[in-house]
């Protein structure tokens, strides 16, 4: 586990959507753009699963994880790799997060991440 810089959360909160890239336990890749990603402490993030089925079953089966954020613009971007280290279907965090996105759909899960590396470029 990593302590996330503030120039990392800055870039995490400002260059959106990210992508989130997991494997099942084959290492069959999938990749699925996350707008929902945000810091939740000095060393998690989180997001909101509204259609990502395959995310979920891969990090079921492997909770390793790569995300990645770029502002193709001024090609500026993070990249962090963690592990799925809670995948929420109900309690304070699952609640919170569900209520803020229920114009855009039912939250199906909340994946709450441990960051192991990051890094701003």
């Amino acid at each position: 586990m990593i302590t996330l810089t503030e120039e990392l959360k800055q870039a995490v909160s400002e260059i959106k959507p990210a992508m989130v890239a997991t494997a099942n336990k084959e290492g069959q890749p999938n990749v699925s753009p996350k707008g929902s990603l945000r810091v939740l402490d000095d060393y998690c993030l989180v997001f909101a699963d509204l259609r990502s089925p395959q995310t979920i079953k891969n990090l079921k089966e492997n909770p390793s994880l790569s995300m990645i954020g770029l502002d193709p613009g001024t090609r500026k971007g993070w990249r962090i790799w963690g592990r799925a280290d809670e995948i929420l279907i109900s309690g304070d965090l699952f609640d919170q997060i569900s209520k803020e996105y229920i114009t855009k759909g039912r939250v199906n899960h909340v994946v709450k991440v441990v960051a192991e590396k990051g890094v701003v470029f």
